[in-house]
């Protein structure tokens, strides 16, 4: 089976901190032939990076902890505890953008970095693509509140046990898909990041 979409129309229905995109569309089926023409609309804020902070000289990973305006309706849970993330600019690669983030969201340089995977948090209508990486920190040095002014970021840093991290995965204190996805896969390839890090 070839298969082969075509945009009948693209539209930008609104532009501001995020931008949401129209389509008109019709795709080849499975079964052969073509959909009907059907409608989408996307919402698009481009490609991002993500890292795991991780020190694995005291078994320490580095949390981030701020409110999130799409976890609103549930107040209770309005702030959301994350791994850094950031968005790619114009220019600008998923590593740098990981260092730059680590940097202005915890205060932490990273010392190595390990590509994870890549992949697309919610297809079905963000077009939004990740960058997942494991940094190795020293997380001695961790601690404060970060985040960048003109950004109104208000940053609250967490460094705990790798285990501790796992539990608040295990519990659902933490809710947000990529640092979910970045623990468990911590959890599962830890002793290899441990010799690959501290041979």
């Amino acid at each position: 089976m070839t298969k082969e979409f075509e945009i009948i129309e693209h539209n930008i229905v609104y532009s501001g901190f995020f931008r949401m995109e129209k389509f008109r569309l019709k795709h080849t089926l499975f079964a052969g032939g073509w959909s009907e023409e059907i409608s989408r609309e996307v919402f698009s804020r481009g490609c991002g990076a993500a890292v795991l902070l991780y020190d694995p000289n005291t078994d320490k990973v580095i949390l981030i902890e701020q409110i999130r305006a799409g976890a609103l309706a549930n107040p209770h849970r309005a702030w959301l505890t994350e791994i850094v993330a950031g968005g790619i600019e114009e220019g600008e690669t998923a590593v740098e953008v990981a260092h730059r983030e680590t940097l202005e969201e915890t205060g932490c340089t990273i010392e190595a970095l390990h590509f994870i995977s890549e992949f697309y948090t919610t297809p079905g209508g963000v077009s939004e693509r990740i960058s997942l990486f494991c940094g190795k920190v020293d997380s001695t040095q961790v601690k404060g509140i970060h985040g960048l002014d003109e950004e109104n970021e208000d940053i609250l840093v967490h460094c705990v046990d790798f285990e501790t991290a796992y539990q608040m995965v295990e519990t659902n204190h933490i809710e947000s898909a990529i640092p979910i996805i970045a623990i468990q896969w911590l959890a599962l390839n830890k002793s290899k990041i441990i010799a690959q890090w501290l041979p």
